[in-house]
């Protein structure tokens, strides 16, 4: 996808992909989306082949705090891609879909370490697409009860995701949208 700066005499040097010509305008998009659903596909590949089950319970905590660490620094640097991108819309929804899988996907790796760790700390033992399940059962508000936390330890983890669940529903969208406002406005 081209994103670099625009040129005096661009088509569309407003920031606006409706503004390209039809064929150009649906390769980019086809080219956005294709790239938002490898980068979606990769994380997931990851999640299923990683030796997930070989952390340590302190060498996981850690782990998780250096994976929002590096979700906050990923997240930084998608809404300055954001801003600075030719077609900003468009480059929100390629973050999306990096920042979303990558946040969902540090919460099921942690819950099915946890669970492959000591299956007490759930109602039944967890597979990697139970782990996923869950997380996104979490994620998506609708808690249908059929996995649950047993443990104390466990109940505040997956509570601390639902309030970061809250942050990125509520806060990440408004700076991705904002990062989209600038971007078209030219203020990258």
């Amino acid at each position: 996808m081209d994103e670099r700066e625009p040129q005096p005499g661009d088509v569309a040097a407003n920031h606006d992909v409706r503004s390209l010509p039809k064929r150009r305008r649906r390769t980019l998009i086809t080219l956005g989306l294709l790239r938002a659903f490898a980068t979606s596909g990769l994380l997931v590949a990851l999640y299923y082949v990683l030796p997930l089950d070989r952390f340590s319970v302190p060498s996981l905590a850690l782990a998780l705090a250096v994976g929002l660490v590096a979700l906050g620094l990923t997240s930084y640097w998608e809404v300055r891609s954001i801003v600075r991108s030719r077609f900003p819309g468009m480059r929100a929804v390629q973050a999306l879909a990096t920042l979303v899988p990558f946040f969902l996907l540090l919460f099921a790796s942690t819950y099915f370490t946890l669970g492959t760790r000591d299956p007490a700390t759930f109602s039944e033992t967890l597979s990697r697409t139970d782990a996923l399940y869950f997380t996104i059962s979490t994620f998506a508000t609708v808690g249908f009860g059929d996995i649950v936390a047993q443990t104390d330890a466990v109940r505040l983890l997956v509570s601390g995701q639902i309030l970061l669940d809250l942050v990125i529903l509520g806060l990440g969208i408004r700076v991705l949208l904002g990062a989209v406002q600038r971007g078209r406005s030219g203020g990258g």
